[in-house]
């Protein structure tokens, strides 16, 4: 089966992607693979699988390949007399902007092209994590306190220190801060704002327990990762986050009751059906007095939690078999064929 990773794009987390892109490569070998890059400016480039590692990009040797247009159902390489084109389902590996905004997606959309990854209406929901906030209080899953701070305005915190600051709209721990005391706040609002213009202020649990879960829609139902209980320090950092993208070997199972496993997963049924069909999305969760929070949704995981499945070639070939579909829409032109018959025209 042909499958095209889609990685870069404008965003912070530009480098991030590339990481995962390369990581899944070996992960994917029974497919026919080919990779298109995005780059800063949006130009779109088909990559040699042989040059897939990190300095053809941090060199600029990717500038070298053939660039790509997009149009219905493909992607266009154009020559000089003909053209080449390239067809086949898409796997969106942009991390942040441009693939967890909502960009890509109404992109293929509006050129009705296969992808794996969230829908514009997903991506609202999990990208920001304001709107995850909403959709928690929307469908009654248990999140921890919050509130949202703009840069255009000044506003008091509430919330009893020790807090962790956060840009709304970024992964991959960039810009966050655990903030003890008062004295710290300036310098984690400046570093939070230097990335958004919204943040989010939580209180910092110490010690909390902290399971992943990640899953997929197909065949009829929802197929489970392993639940994972991450390693961390005081919380994980963009260096471990970084770590965690370029992972492949599977982990091992958290040392948890079926219950608790029981409560994770339907928790991430809630999240997950109704909106994110199409994608596979690896929840965050916190847990507290044996109560399941959400925390964060990545709805395009680092490397796509492939370590987190027994057979994460499957899960890709499962998911391509249970897209959601739109229903087409047909222009007939009617309603102007009356009104112009009507006026004798």
């Amino acid at each position: 089966m042909r499958l095209t990773i889609l990685f870069g794009g404008a965003s912070f987390e530009h480098e991030i992607s590339i990481v995962s892109a390369i990581t899944i490569k070996d992960k994917l070998s029974d497919f026919d693979l080919s990779f298109i890059f995005c780059d800063e400016n949006h130009i779109f480039y088909l990559i040699d699988p042989l040059k897939m590692k990190a300095t053809t990009f941090s060199k600029g040797e990717y500038k070298k390949m053939p660039q790509l247009t997009i149009t219905n159902r493909k992607f266009l390489q154009k020559g000089m007399f003909s053209s080449t084109e390239h067809k086949g389902t898409v796997l969106n590996l942009i991390h942040g902007a441009d693939g967890e905004d909502g960009s890509i997606a109404a992109l293929f959309d509006f050129f009705h092209i296969d992808y794996i990854g969230p829908r514009v209406d997903a991506s609202v929901f999990s990208y920001d994590k304001r709107y995850t906030k909403y959709l928690c209080e929307a469908k009654n899953i248990k999140r921890v306190d919050y509130e949202i701070l703009n840069s255009s305005e000044h506003k008091e915190i509430n919330i009893a220190y020790p807090i962790i600051v956060k840009p709304s709209r970024l992964g991959s721990s960039i810009g966050v801060s655990i903030v003890k005391d008062e004295s710290e706040l300036d310098y984690a609002l400046d570093s939070a704002f230097e990335y958004d213009n919204s943040i989010i202020v939580e209180p910092f649990i110490n010690g909390v327990k902290e399971y992943n879960l990640a899953g997929y829609f197909a065949d009829g139902k929802i197929h489970f990762s392993t639940v994972e209980e991450p390693h961390k320090n005081e919380f994980l950092d963009f260096e471990k986050k970084y770590m965690d993208f370029s992972r492949s070997e599977q982990v091992l199972k958290a040392d948890i009751s079926s219950e608790l496993e029981a409560k994770l997963k339907q928790t991430f049924e809630k999240v997950y059906l109704n909106l994110f069909e199409g994608a596979l999305i690896r929840c965050d969760f916190f847990v507290i007095d044996d109560e399941v929070f959400l925390n964060e949704i990545n709805p395009i995981p680092g490397s796509m939690a492939n370590y987190l499945f027994d057979n994460f070639s499957e899960a890709i070939y499962s998911i391509c078999r249970s897209f959601p579909r739109t229903k087409d829409i047909k222009v007939s032109y009617n309603y102007i064929h009356s009104i112009s018959s009507a006026k004798g025209k």
